[in-house]
């Protein structure tokens, strides 16, 4: 299942979550009627003012600046009141089209915005992948690849969560989907820390932020989302990913390396013993794993395929390997169309959603540049004498808040065509810029108070069969992701100080697309 939009599911495992609230150190609850009242009030306080900037936009005559402000406002305030993100944005923005440029405008872009924003070859890739990664993920793969990393690692420091970095990276080199990998690799990783004795805090940090890998390492759905809004190359953009996805997983490990060297009593070594040809018969298990990588990214590295024919490619693989490889017992002919009936329709959902964003923020990106929202917002960047080092450390803080409250694909499609033009006024490179706007809301997605992979964690480890018998709150949750957020933050400051560490590889590859 791909990350597509994650506000729904935050939500639901909120809601699932609340009877573990009492485990968290919070303030005594209000009594219920008093609940309902703030809730009501708070309800009643969003659509209002939702109602309010909506009839200003529709009979006031506010300057365009204004009407882009009011746009950007209305639409944030629409996804709070839990309307649909694509929905959100695409009527936010026909009021702000009408507001600046009239009813011509408004026809015209509506017109396009349903065709123009999906119909193009680039971005037929994310169905493609989310179809290939849900294959994979339905087939058994996560746990092969788990027993596999745990034949080789187990009895080094820290060594299943090793295992689960490992596992997680070379997941992420076959599926697009953060949460699809987060929740199969949650169910083997964390059963299997925690009866090693791993403190429950580190077992679920470790495992969240393993998951994160996969929207870095391509192929990443984000990362094709993010070149269709800023028009980079799809190819150039997925190969810029691959080495801070790799130093992502090396300052992990080294992390949890020394987690298990200067603090064993949280990460123990096991006794688990395992023979070389043991371990070779765990590598063979993958081998379809690496098929996927190789034909995926090998394809669009070496120039021989486009990210559409690779992915298209990849896809037909993943399917066939994961049918041979799968481990749920289903045989024949029916079986095989079950199979294949299951991962399309989960890929056809995830995708569809993800299309009506893009809708949307074909729609909100017109009314960003008929009032000139991004120009005034460069003309005060200039004028303040920001660098682009000051700028991008000042859009980290604005990317942490952001990712405590919105999700991940709103983040991208709302700030990409506001902040596109001061970053290229500033000099800072399109793709570079792709990379790092991933890595920040992959940590929105494991920060509170909407971390959403930590809603994830948190429910998986619910499950007797997963916690061990031990009870794992939303507060040892959080806590178990901090560390992991320390050092992906400190990777983002060395990509700002060393952008070659992301543009190199794409500057040198033949990509084409």
């Amino acid at each position: 299942m791909a990350n597509v939009t994650h506000k729904d599911e935050a939500m639901a495992f909120i809601a699932a979550s609340a009877h573990d609230t009492g485990n968290l150190k919070t303030a005594p609850r209000a009594p219920r009627a008093k609940q309902n009242y703030k809730s009501w009030a708070w309800v009643a306080l969003l659509y209002g003012s939702a109602v309010l900037i909506a009839g200003y936009l529709w009979l006031g005559e506010p300057s365009r600046e204004i009407g882009g402000f009011l746009t950007v406002a209305l639409m944030l305030i629409l996804m709070l009141g839990g309307v649909h993100i694509g929905l959100a944005m695409t009527g936010a923005g026909a009021l702000g089209l009408y507001s600046t440029g009239g009813l011509t405008a408004l026809q015209s872009t509506l017109e396009q915005g349903t065709y123009d924003p999906t119909a193009t070859w680039q971005l037929s890739v994310i169905p493609t992948f989310i179809f290939m990664g849900t294959a994979l993920w339905k087939s058994g793969l996560t746990t092969r690849a788990f027993e596999s990393a745990k034949m080789w690692l187990g009895i080094v420091p820290g060594g299943l969560a090793l295992t689960t970095t490992v596992s997680g990276a070379g997941l992420a080199a076959s599926s697009g989907s953060t949460i699809a990998l987060t929740h199969a690799l949650g169910r083997v990783s964390i059963p299997e820390m925690l009866r090693a004795g791993y403190k429950p805090g580190f077992a679920i940090g470790s495992t969240a932020m393993a998951g994160t890998l996969g929207q870095l390492i391509p192929p990443s759905v984000l990362l094709v989302v993010y070149a269709g809004a800023a028009q980079t190359s799809v190819g150039s953009q997925l190969m810029a990913g691959i080495v801070p996805g790799i130093l992502m997983a090396i300052a992990f490990c080294a992390l949890i390396f020394a987690v298990g060297i200067f603090k064993p009593a949280h990460a123990p070594r096991t006794n688990a013993q395992y023979s070389l040809v043991e371990k070779c018969k765990g590598l063979v298990q993958v081998i379809p794993l690496a098929l996927v990588a190789v034909v995926v990214i090998g394809g669009i590295a070496s120039g021989l395929f486009t990210p559409t024919e690779s992915a298209a490619i990849g896809s037909i693989v993943a399917l066939i390997l994961g049918w041979f490889t799968r481990t749920d017992g289903s045989v024949g002919v029916r079986g095989f169309f079950d199979f294949l009936r299951s991962t399309l329709v989960t890929s056809v959902i995830s995708s569809a959603g993800i299309f009506l964003l893009l809708i949307g923020v074909h729609v909100l990106t017109r009314v960003v540049t008929l009032s000139q929202l991004a120009n005034r917002l460069t003309d005060m960047v200039v004028s303040v004498g920001l660098n682009a080092v000051s700028f991008l450390l000042i859009l980290i803080l604005l990317y942490l808040l952001l990712g405590m409250f919105m999700d991940t694909m709103a983040i991208i499609l709302l700030t990409v065509p506001i902040l596109a033009t001061p970053l290229m006024e500033l000099g800072v490179d399109m793709i570079w810029f792709g990379v790092f706007l991933v890595i920040m809301v992959e940590i929105g997605m494991v920060t509170p108070p909407l971390g959403v992979l930590s809603f994830v964690i948190h429910r998986i480890a619910q499950d007797p069969e997963v916690n061990q018998g031990q009870r794992i709150s939303l507060t040892t949750t959080f806590k178990g992701v901090l560390p992991f957020v320390a050092v992906a933050l400190a990777i983002t400051v060395l990509l700002i100080a060393f952008p070659e560490l992301v543009t190199w590889l794409p500057e040198r590859l033949s990509v084409q697309g």
